[in-house]
């Protein structure tokens, strides 16, 4: 299978082409990624489309597509939901959403329980747990740092750009491992990809609402 990767969850603008077959990992052919939290809707197709292209690919060649579902701020995540979602449907090819801590523990791959937390802003992290085999155990969930330490099971070591910023906080040990990669975000989907099986609905999550809000009432323009 040739499938394309996105992830807009962090500031990392993530794009690569995996090949996925089942007898062997997922094989990066191509990525392209630059860390620039206000340059998701700008460099996001173009890295899809230099990606493909160096993978001797064009986007018919697809299977599927995968992306990183979060969560992350709003602006960026929507980016590469709302592309995956429109490339899935003009290309007529299923589209798995992947929760990007879930791929950011794979690419860690410790060993030993893990929690990976990743930067919300408003001084906050993104955190979700992890078992030695690198499944899910909570999360994802929003707190500040000080207040994750209160509720973190047991956990050895921690990845992610979050437990970067606040390690003096945290506590643990950081591994290496800041954003998601194409192949982590294929592998956590790979099953499904193999298995044809119907994608789950292709939801962000946000886990807080958006900043912006609707105006409350019309601006005077003219003298009163």
């Amino acid at each position: 299978m040739l499938v394309l990767a996105l992830d807009t969850a962090t500031p990392a603008v993530t794009a690569g082409v995996v090949e996925l077959t089942p007898d062997s990992p997922p094989r990066l052919l191509a990525e392209r990624v630059t860390v620039n939290s206000k340059a998701h809707g700008e460099l996001l197709t173009p890295h899809l489309l230099e990606a493909l292209a160096e993978a001797g690919h064009t986007l018919a060649d697809l299977d599927a597509i995968v992306c990183g579902s979060g969560p992350g701020p709003f602006t960026g995540l929507r980016v590469g939901l709302v592309t995956a979602a429109a490339l899935g449907q003009a290309l007529n090819r299923p589209v798995y959403p992947v929760p990007t801590p879930d791929a950011i523990a794979l690419d860690a791959a410790t060993g030993k329980p893990l929690l990976v937390a990743t930067d919300a802003r408003r001084k906050e992290v993104y955190w979700a747990a992890y078992d030695a085999a690198g499944r899910r155990t909570d999360g994802p969930h929003v707190d500040r740092p000080a207040d994750l330490v209160g509720k973190l099971p047991a956990v050895s070591d921690a990845a992610g750009e979050g437990a970067e910023i606040y390690a003096d906080v945290i506590g643990l040990p950081v591994v290496q491992a800041r954003y998601p990669s194409p192949v982590s975000l294929v592998a956590v989907a790979a099953e499904e990809l193999l298995a044809g099986a119907r994608p789950a609905a292709l939801t962000p999550l946000y886990l807080r609402r958006p900043d912006a809000v609707e105006p409350v009432g019309r601006k005077r323009v003219t003298k009163a």
